[in-house]
């Protein structure tokens, strides 16, 4: 029996999950009888500041929104902004016979689900229905088979979310009166900020070193073709028996680390020339055969990696394109720790590896991927295409963003279930004897794929843009140990060791989850956190600590240890999933953490920076804090006795000390890269002009005048006597004016601010006695006359332009619209997405990529000049997540007062009509009534939203 004649005669039953899009998919599925209707994600959660907690609640609870003296009871509040749905939830539930729950299945999922069960208190049978895809097959099934609500994951999450609290709130206090206000502190968020900036670290101690060696062409002597070819390069391996340094033999500070000969130019270059005359042979032919197995279909960490590495998404971008995915039935669940595939998806994927790739692609039996991440959260399958059949990306009739990552999805399932890669890889040793009297020997390796098996399909990227992907083939020529060979080229090449690659977000997507820290689900908000905090931002794809990431890290490495250690904070995590597998009991945990185990002993302190239980006492920890030096922590030498401090208003820079005659200081830019900041760079900053420039006085009011470098750029101002009111309607307000472009705080001379000061000029009167004047504006040099604004060529204009020059401009027509399209700063390539060329244009507001149809403002860590192609397609590919901004109907608010007027009428009216509805309950039919009175509530309720 279908779930829809169930429902026609079980009643009505009310379906709730997270998302509009996502009730209307159900909707379509479930069909009459069925009320699908969204919580629109939590509609209940901890209080965002006190003035949202009950005024039952005073101290400590209400500052935190958890009682940490009665069993750390969370205080629940409405958000303000769902109570109008949780009304409607209610009235909904009111003319229902049965509620599902169908939010999603994992922990955030269940309390949400709980959540809802707590506050609209239902009379009635309730469900927890539980789905990984949303198909029609899935959603009836799961409406079938309902489960109970499931409160050990509830309990898991609410200890995670009570710990987060208890983390933050007290944390971030510390932030705000030692580094800067409106900081934030995470369990999660600042142990990953933490492992930016120790890369970052590494890169500042790097000491780069330079190593040669030599690269030979050498041939075989006969032609070549496809499968055999004539010449092979290979590469200096060893010098009379030694193998010859390269790169991965020398440590950061550029010594030398492994018992390796390191070749410098000269030596490199004189063994080249003794190797000219050389007859080489080949000595050595070393075969093996290659396989290569498909990679496991993606789980989200997985997905957010490659969606990185091959479509340029960031971790939050992905997440937003695979919800929409999800929510409109193309594929399952996105947030999952799983690998496996259920019995259905690997026929289906079968199926189409036999369809499109041939019986001879297909392995005898199903392949498993049984592996999980440690302690996998929930029991879902890995991401893929939803359905018993697969969908190819042709017959989805998506495009854009989603079409391109549901066709990575379907391309890496279907591999999943495909047969290895197979060929050979070889390695040729080729040596001859230098006119020296050295034996050297070059090597050369090779691959050869003779069937591709799931590369046919899928190809996995790589973080380095360097690395060879598995399809890559490099076919050696067919030789035997003992061939001669003649060398037609040798070179000497130089080389110098890099510093470790910054983080990617795909990459420290990897890092959090090889380190088991946090939840891979989590992962995407938590980069997200970083970056909006500015903590964290980005140059091209690789992420960059700012300066105020090293103040707030330093400070909890000194103070804070265990809450942004490594392995501390994964132990956490193991203790959390101990207690969602109810092999732990929360509220002594949280004890233990935030009290620690011997209260007032001194104990909780010590395990903040020493050895000892991981789970010390966070309050003893913030309570103390008179042992954190504000400005040490904030400090950081830079060399040459010049120290770099993040203050409240920003990072900069200075030597000696303040107020002596030899203090130095220098703002710097918020967004240079902490490795960018050398010696060098500093005392050039230090060398700049700072602070005011005395001009001289003006010779009319006798005031002194004065040139500043202010937040909105260069300035020239008069110093008003001491005396004059400021405030209250006798206050005199200096006369400021700032700088033309063209000129320069240290250039400026007293003429050039009188002038300034002296706009707008008068220019002269029209015919009929207007004035007009040129003046600079915020977008530029302009004439007015009247209302009438007309735009200058240049600023220089401004004070010479003549009357009749200014008749001529006013005597033009007015352009209408906008003004003509500058031309592009920077030209970034055709987007992998729209096809179209992708530019960096000026707008009104900074600059910004667009491709002609989608417009995207650079970011605080973008430059013009530095923004590459990848960073440009994924700002793009961000904007197009978002979807449209949304219109504000001003028109409806304007007419507002109408509406009440006409909704009290509708509602007496409604009542009237409820009262003979009551009247007629003794005469009809029970199951008519209802009927009639979900009609009329519904009706209602729309009217009052």
């Amino acid at each position: 029996m279908s779930p829809t004649s169930e429902a026609a005669q079980g009643g009505r039953r009310l379906v709730i999950v997270e998302s509009p899009a996502k009730a209307k998919t159900i909707k379509g599925y479930l069909g009459p009888g069925y009320v699908v209707e969204a919580s629109v994600g939590h509609i209940r959660d901890l209080p965002n500041g006190a003035a949202e907690v009950p005024d039952k609640y005073t101290g400590e609870v209400r500052r935190l929104g958890v009682d940490v003296e009665h069993d750390f009871q969370p205080v629940y509040v409405v958000n303000a902004d769902k109570k109008a749905q949780v009304k409607k939830l209610k009235d909904l539930l009111r003319d229902s016979d049965e509620l599902f729950l169908a939010t999603d299945e994992d922990r955030e999922g269940e309390a949400i689900a709980w959540h809802l069960q707590e506050v609209l208190k239902p009379k009635i049978p309730v469900h927890r229905m539980v789905f990984h895809e949303i198909t029609k097959d899935a959603i009836r099934s799961a409406v079938a088979n309902p489960r109970e609500l499931n409160k050990k994951l509830v309990d898991a999450q609410e200890t995670r979310r009570i710990l987060d609290r208890l983390y933050g709130y007290e944390v971030s206090p510390v932030l705000w009166k030692k580094v800067m206000p409106r900081l934030s502190a995470g369990r999660v968020q600042s142990v990953a900020t933490r492992l930016v900036v120790e890369r970052e670290r590494e890169r500042i101690a790097f000491r780069s070193a330079s190593y040669w060696d030599l690269t030979g062409t050498f041939a075989t002597g006969r032609a070549g073709d496809a499968s055999d070819p004539s010449t092979l390069v290979a590469r200096l391996a060893a010098v009379d028996g030694k193998r010859v340094a390269q790169g991965r033999d020398f440590d950061s500070l550029g010594r030398l680390k492994s018992d390796t000969l390191h070749l410098d130019e000269a030596n490199a270059r004189a063994l080249a020339a003794a190797l000219e005359q050389t007859a080489f042979a080949v000595r050595a032919v070393e075969s093996k055969p290659y396989r290569r197995s498909p990679y496991a279909p993606f789980r989200t960490t997985t997905l957010q990696q490659e969606a990185s590495r091959k479509l340029g998404f960031g971790a939050k971008s992905t997440m937003q394109i695979a919800q929409k995915l999800y929510e409109n039935g193309f594929i399952t669940y996105m947030r999952t720790d799983s690998t496996t595939l259920s019995e259905t998806a690997v026929g289906a994927a079968r199926a189409q590896v036999t369809q499109l790739y041939g019986a001879d692609y297909l392995p005898e039996k199903p392949r498993t991927y049984a592996g999980k991440v440690k302690n996998a959260q929930e029991a879902h399958e890995a991401i893929r295409p939803s359905g018993d059949r697969f969908r190819t990306p042709a017959e989805t009739g998506l495009s854009g963003d989603q079409f391109r990552l549901y066709e990575l999805i379907w391309k890496r399932t279907v591999a999943s279930q495909m047969k290895d890669a197979t060929g050979n890889s070889v390695t040729v040793r080729i040596a001859g004897t230098a006119a020296d009297g050295r034996d050297a020997e070059f090597t050369a390796s090779g691959k050869t794929i003779t069937f591709h098996g799931f590369l046919k399909a899928y190809v996995e990227g790589a973080d380095d843009p360097n690395a060879e992907l598995d399809d890559r083939e490099r076919r050696l020529p067919q030789v035997n140990e003992g061939d001669a060979l003649s060398a037609e080229e040798i070179t000497a090449d130089g080389h110098a060791t890099k510093p470790p690659a910054r983080y990617t977000e795909a990459s420290l997507v990897k890092e959090l989850e090889e380190r088991e820290i946090g939840r891979p689900s989590t992962y995407a908000s938590i980069i997200g956190t970083i970056l909006d905090r500015g903590y964290v931002f980005k140059k091209g794809t690789a992420l960059v600590p700012s300066f105020l990431s090293f103040a707030v890290v330093n400070l909890l490495e000194k103070h804070f240890g265990r809450l942004v250690d490594y392995d501390f904070t994964a132990r956490m995590e193991d203790d959390l999933d101990r207690i969602a597998r109810g092999e732990a009991q929360a509220v002594p945990w949280l004890r233990r953490f935030y009290f620690g185990e011997g209260e007032g002993t001194g104990v909780a302190a010590e395990a903040g920076n020493g050895d000892g239980d991981h789970l010390g006492g966070l309050k003893e920890l913030v309570t103390d804090l008179g042992a954190i030096d504000a400005r040490e922590v904030s400090s950081f030498p830079v060399g040459n006795e010049i120290v770099l401090r993040v203050g409240r208003y920003g990072p900069y820079i200075e030597r000696g000390e303040r107020d002596s005659e030899n203090h130095q200081r220098a703002d710097i830019p918020e967004d240079l890269a902490p490795d960018e900041l050398t010696v060098e760079m500093a005392e050039e900053l230090l060398a700049r002009p700072s602070g005011d420039f005395a001009l001289g006085t003006d010779p009319v009011s006798g005031h002194e005048i004065v040139a500043k470098d202010g937040r909105y750029g260069p300035y020239v101002t008069e110093v008003l006597p001491e005396g004059t009111p400021k405030t209250g309607k006798n206050a005199v307000k200096p006369r400021t004016a700032s700088l033309f472009k063209s000129m320069a705080l240290d250039t400026v001379t007293l003429q050039d601010a009188l002038r300034l000061m002296s706009l707008p000029r008068v220019v002269g009167t029209d015919a009929e006695g207007v004035e007009i004047t040129a003046q600079n504006g915020r977008y530029g040099p302009y004439l007015k006359k009247g209302t009438d604004s007309r735009s200058l060529q240049s600023e220089d204009q401004i004070f010479g332009i003549t009357l009749d020059e200014a008749l001529a401009i006013y005597a033009q027509p007015k352009q209408r619209g906008r003004a003509a399209a500058k031309p592009p700063l920077k030209e970034l390539g055709e987007d992998p997405v729209s096809g179209k060329p992708v530019v960096v244009k000026d707008g009104r507001f900074g600059p910004y990529v667009t491709d002609g149809e989608t417009n995207a403002t650079l970011r605080s860590g973008d430059s013009v000049e530095e923004i590459t192609a990848e960073r440009g397609f994924e700002l793009l590919a961000e904007k197009r997540a978002k979807g449209p901004a949304k219109k504000t109907a001003k028109k409806a608010a304007k007419k507002a007062p109408a509406k009440k007027t006409a909704a009290k009428k509708t509602a007496a009216k409604k009542t009237t009509t409820a009262k003979k509805t009551a009247a007629k309950k003794t005469t009809t039919a029970k199951k008519s009534t209802a009927k009639k009175a979900t009609a009329a509530k519904t009706t209602t309720g729309g009217s009052e939203d």
